[in-house]
């Protein structure tokens, strides 16, 4: 290896280091709040979102606000997702993607060696949503069944007889049975995807 060569990989080592250390940095950031469907990762996200409202104002169920300005200037603005007060509806069609002209938010291209024949629909990890069986109604006893039919992902949801159990690896967050949950306080913690990191 040459002189040359050897400061070309330093500085791209550094450079990778440094970026990494950033994207790191702006994942834990990222644990206090939960983006929309197919949000790309965080970083690129906030590089690519204009702040233009436009998947605000698609969203019919209103799930959709904006973050305020007491959460820092490079977040002040941009889009998420309101799962404490409702669900999010995983809308056939996804307005509130296909209406972001940055494609800060964008259904990834299927692979392909997808199946094609499936009518499986593909659904994004939206938020880690966990039941507390303190609160949860059939675990103390009396039945309730409030959430019982409401989850869209197939498995999400099972019951033990009549107690519901999420199954966290099929779960998306999309906070619908959070949103049915009729204790309070509510038996469904819903938190960012990111929270981990924190």
């Amino acid at each position: 290896m040459d002189r040359r060569e050897f400061f070309t990989r330093s500085s791209k080592k550094i450079v990778k280091s440094v970026a990494d250390e950033v994207a790191d940095s702006v994942r834990v950031r990222a644990a206090k709040w939960i983006r929309p469907p197919f949000a790309l990762e965080e970083i690129d996200f906030l590089l690519a979102c204009t702040r233009c409202n436009e998947c605000i104002d698609a969203c019919p169920h209103e799930v959709i606000f904006k973050l305020p300005a007491r959460l820092g200037i490079q977040v002040t603005a941009t889009p998420a997702l309101d799962l404490l007060n409702h669900g999010c509806h995983l809308c056939e069609d996804w307005p509130c993607v296909s209406v972001c002209k940055p494609g800060a938010l964008k259904i990834p291209v299927k692979p392909d060696d997808a199946d094609d024949e499936s009518d499986e629909r593909f659904f994004p990890r939206l938020a880690i949503a966990t039941l507390d069986s303190k609160h949860c109604l059939p675990y103390k006893g009396p039945e309730c069944g409030a959430c019982q039919g409401i989850c869209p992902v197939p498995g999400a949801m099972v019951w033990d007889m009549t107690r519901p159990v999420i199954n966290e690896k099929i779960c998306i967050g999309c906070a619908l049975c959070r949103d049915a949950c009729i204790v309070e306080p509510n038996a469904i913690n819903v938190r960012s995807k990111y929270k981990k990191l924190s």
